[in-house]
């Protein structure tokens, strides 16, 4: 297997050397599916504020594939099992907005979601305790892999992408609504507890499906990162979307290739692709701001003579 040359990197010869490879197409083409599925889910998800809530539905995909491997059954139907009950678990939680003050609020809603992926990544523990196997594939369920994604899973992700995408089209209006002011959503009739219930299936799903190219440790980066550049860079909501969408395929698509060439794991090198991107886009917006207020504001003196002018 060829590595890039410093002196004379040859591009072209290493994707067709790349794309040689049936798994590597296969991890090229998962890879493409969860990027485009989080990078639009994980821009709602930092519009609704509810990055903890992604990443404990991340994080609990683990124990869930650790169950199913102890069990006998496919690691593909724990990632979903479990990332489905934990959202149902949050969703089961009281309103944010409508907690008390004090004690209650956004503190008493982040410490019970905690609670359940503390809760969930004991499980985790014990199933791999209760494995009487040798469990090989423990660092590929929280590190992710390039070499393990077959057919078969390519082709769940793409029918559990699909479903996903066309929910979140559905939804659309009154998610976007609900998610810059769920008050004025709900007095307008808006079902925000129904739409935040489905929008946690979904972003469940969109979890489920990431942990298995990325690993649940960094699924974290594919959903949140990109989002989280885009709002750096603009502030309306479908640019943002786009752009969120662009920059998580990119450091998927980079970070697989990277990954190919070198000995170190996919999640490595998504994450740190994006936490680039995330610091450029950071700088960027931290230099036009400065720049905004360096601009000297004109006297509105002079604005009257030059109209009287």
């Amino acid at each position: 297997m060829s590595g890039f040359s410093i002196g004379g990197l040859d591009l072209v010869g290493d994707v067709e050397h790349l794309l040689s490879y049936h798994f590597m197409l296969n991890a090229l083409r998962a890879g493409t599916i969860v990027a485009v599925l989080a990078g639009a889910i994980g821009y709602f998800m930092v519009l609704r504020r509810q990055s903890f809530a992604g990443h404990t539905l991340a994080v609990i995909g683990f124990p869930g594939a650790a169950g199913a491997t102890w069990l006998g059954l496919s690691a593909s139907l724990g990632y979903y099992g479990f990332c489905l009950a934990g959202a149902l678990a949050i969703a089961a939680l009281p309103a944010a907005g409508r907690l008390t003050a004090g004690l209650g609020g956004y503190g008493d809603e982040s410490a019970v979601i905690g609670t359940v992926q503390a809760f969930a990544l004991a499980c985790g523990f014990l199933f791999v305790s209760l494995y009487k196997g040798f469990l090989s594939g423990l660092t590929g369920l929280l590190f992710g892999s390039i070499t393990g994604v077959s057919d078969g899973q390519v082709l769940a992700l793409l029918v559990a992408g699909a479903g996903c995408l066309l929910a979140l089209l559905a939804l659309g209006r009154p998610l976007l609504f609900s998610s810059i002011d769920s008050d004025v959503a709900r007095a307008r009739g808006v079902p925000v507890r129904l739409v935040g219930t489905a929008f946690l299936l979904v972003l469940a799903v969109a979890a489920a499906g990431a942990s298995q190219i990325t690993g649940s440790l960094l699924v974290f980066a594919l959903l949140v990162t990109p989002a989280a550049t885009a709002s750096r860079l603009t502030a309306r909501p479908l640019p943002g979307l786009l752009l969120s969408v662009l920059i998580a395929v990119a450091v998927t698509w980079l970070g697989e290739g990277i990954a190919f060439y070198s000995p170190y794991p996919i999640g490595f090198w998504v994450t740190t692709l994006a936490f680039s991107s995330f610091l450029l886009a950071t700088g960027y917006r931290h230099g036009i701001d400065r720049l905004g207020r360096r601009r000297p504001a004109t006297p509105r003196g002079e604005r009257r003579g030059e109209v009287a002018a």
